[in-house]
């Protein structure tokens, strides 16, 4: 059996039902508040439970053959942190694992994640990443270089869409290899018991390199017209964003970082060890625009 943390969010989310389409038996970690309702009536198996809780983790894990974990605070506020969370709850589900002898843990972090990252999200993942490798538990951490879904509709789509202007941090010619959402857990479910995947870290992007300027003209043609640029200096606040509780910190600082380095992925091998076709930037973009009007508020806390 397969335990999914972090199922109620929108990779989580898409794990879980590919699973469950293959026919295989699905657990998934939730709180009695989330919504978890529309996977169990997919089929999965709900258990109550809380990575902030170290004693609900051994009863999720019981007779679990794989964990996969895309669980992540992100900018929720309250008692989920990303010290609470991304860092000390995943060292609690490390040792919870570890004590289960469960088989893989599959674990979805981000490119820059180091133990010393100026970036509290990255530093976080980084320490878990580096907890996970010493624990001895059979691993495979998947690295994205940033999700499209996640990113593209807050800082453009949906400004574009209402001809609204766009903002960028710094000049926005950095290139990043931006990577769908529905590709992320293609490449999580494939590495499922995958010899290729053990005890790595596999780094996953889409199948270009891109930058801010490129997303932007890659709206601009999908739209059929021209979308207005301005740009701020990194330090500052990303105007025209919804009302969420910390929305425009994490966006913004997100943004800085993004504009320290570049990012350009090769995957052709990757894809191809692991049967995964990759979604390119104007395909995205042109599905996004066809389907719902404005990106989920909550798009950044479910990672």
């Amino acid at each position: 059996m397969i335990l999914i943390i972090g199922a109620t969010g929108l990779v989580g989310g898409l794990i879980a039902r590919q699973l469950l389409q293959n026919r295989q038996d699905v657990r998934i970690l939730v709180r009695p508040n989330s919504p978890y309702q529309p996977l169990v009536e997919a089929g999965a198996q709900p258990i109550f439970g809380d990575l902030k809780d170290p004693l609900s983790l051994a009863p999720a894990l019981a007779g679990i053959d794989t964990v996969v974990s895309t669980a992540t605070a992100g900018q929720r506020s309250g008692k989920d942190t990303i010290d609470s969370v991304d860092l000390a709850g995943n060292q609690n589900l490390i040792d919870a694992v570890a004590r289960a002898g469960v088989q893989q843990f599959i674990f979805v972090s981000a490119l820059g994640a180091t133990p010393d990252s100026p970036v509290p999200l990255m530093r976080a993942k980084g320490m878990a990443e580096a907890r996970l490798r010493d624990s001895g538990i059979g691993y495979s951490i998947l690295a994205l270089n940033g999700i499209m879904d996640v990113m593209l509709p807050w800082i453009v789509g949906g400004l574009a869409r209402t001809g609204q202007p766009v903002t960028l941090v710094g000049e926005g010619r950095r290139r990043h290899s931006w990577v769908a959402a529905a590709d992320v857990a293609a490449f999580a479910v494939a590495a499922i018991g995958h010899l290729a995947a053990m005890n790595q870290r596999l780094v996953i992007g889409g199948p270009e390199a891109v930058s801010w300027r490129d997303v932007v003209a890659t709206y601009e043609r999908v739209l059929g017209r021209p979308i207005s640029v301005q740009t701020i200096a990194p330090g500052e606040l990303l105007p025209n964003l919804p009302p969420v509780p910390g929305l425009a910190d994490a966006l913004s600082s997100v943004m800085a970082f993004l504009e320290t380095f570049d990012s350009p992925i090769e995957m052709a091998e990757t894809a191809r060890t692991f049967g995964v076709r990759l979604t390119p930037l104007e395909g995205f973009v042109r599905q996004e625009m066809a389907s719902a009007p404005s990106p989920r508020p909550d798009g950044l806390a479910h990672a």
